[in-house]
């Protein structure tokens, strides 16, 4: 993990209020891999707290982010041009890691939780293993990354709230519905709460043993486990800080 001062190569908008920013590092940075995330500052003095943002693709001398512009903090960020600095603290959290063994991938992702899933497929492209993809958004305007997704699965199936866009369902129905052709030999997933809860009863209704794992979506604070902001219940009765445990977990470890 390292504090850094890094510069705007691009910042552009993708789809409604969702804009793709590529930084560049000053230095090396070692561990970034899929699933994990950056702490971004965002350009000026007034807000303080970094905002946490999952990593979709990194090279050796820049990482790229996605990110949704909802609130003051990421309406300052969206003005951020080429060339304006900003700090960083990278990388964080835990991440997406693919075993051997596990040849047939299914991605699951909703919203702003579909750049995690990107970021894996860029990870382990050329790797062998198949993807299948299922991804949801509210509406066509919405939708975003359609192109990596194609690219980068076997199946890519992207459907909409509305229907406005591919079939009327969400991501979950959309990845049940072809479960038997997928034949996944592992899970991902990453998206808002009940998309995951959703996920989460349907492979216990289904009795579906394939491992599956979530990167939840939290509030954070500090984004290295200190601040407790982002804490979430265990199915142990525990607790854990996602930004420091997580943000991937197993579905069956956490209460969604």
């Amino acid at each position: 993990m390292k504090e850094l001062r890094v510069t705007v190569r691009e910042n552009v908008p993708v789809a409604q209020n969702v804009f793709r920013l590529t930084f560049s590092l000053p230095e090396p940075v070692e561990g970034l891999r899929c699933g994990r995330f950056v702490d971004l500052s965002v350009g000026d003095g007034a807000h303080l707290l970094r905002r946490p943002i999952a990593i979709c693709a990194y090279t050796a001398d820049s990482v790229t982010v996605c990110y949704q512009c909802k609130g003051a903090g990421t309406r300052r960020l969206a003005a951020c041009k080429e060339g304006d600095a900003l700090t960083c603290v990278l990388p964080l959290g835990n991440g997406f890691v693919l075993r051997e063994e596990e040849r047939r991938v299914a991605l699951v992702g909703g919203g702003v939780g579909v750049f995690p899933m990107i970021s894996v497929l860029k990870e382990y492209a050329g790797s062998g293993k198949t993807f299948y993809s299922y991804i949801g958004f509210r509406t066509k305007a919405a939708v975003c990354g359609e192109e990596a997704f194609r690219a980068g699965s076997e199946r890519a199936v992207l459907v909409t709230d509305d229907g406005s866009f591919g079939e009327k369902k969400n991501a979950v129905e959309a990845f049940f519905d072809d479960l038997s052709a997928a034949k996944p030999d592992v899970i991902l997933s990453c998206g808002p709460a009940p998309m995951l809860r959703a996920l989460k009863a349907g492979l216990a209704e289904r009795g579906v043993r394939t491992p599956c794992y979530v990167s939840l979506e939290e509030r954070m604070g500090c984004g290295i486990g200190a601040c407790l902001v982002c804490v979430c219940d265990l199915e142990n009765g525990e607790h854990a800080r996602v930004c420091k445990d997580g943000p991937v977990f197993a579905i069956g470890e956490v209460k969604l």
